[in-house]
């Protein structure tokens, strides 16, 4: 994925998706939208502390990367017998 919208804002690179949650139309992306988190002290961690970590980003700011095409593409859907294909409208290749 690329991040296509926002202050993570980077065509050029592709990178890792984490999770993906579909209800709520968002993604968790390696990297982007760090958030800080204050941790209360507990038996793991005794001494609390502040971590960073990702946060969502909504669905809308990302596209899907093709390698073959080494960029950032839309895609269409093209019915066969066993459902629906995502093709690359730059290069035509399937996207898995």
């Amino acid at each position: 994925m690329v991040v296509i919208a926002g202050d993570d804002k980077d065509r050029s690179n592709p990178r890792k998706v984490l999770a993906v949650y579909p209800q709520k139309s968002r993604v968790l992306i390696e990297g982007v939208n760090m958030v800080t988190k204050h941790l209360k002290p507990n038996a793991q961690n005794p001494q609390g502390g502040i971590v960073k970590e990702e946060a969502t980003i909504h669905i809308s700011n990302v596209m899907l990367w093709d390698a073959k095409a080494k960029a950032p593409v839309r895609i269409k859907r093209e019915r066969t017998e066993g459902g629906f294909k995502r093709i690359s409208k730059k290069s035509g290749e399937e996207i898995k």
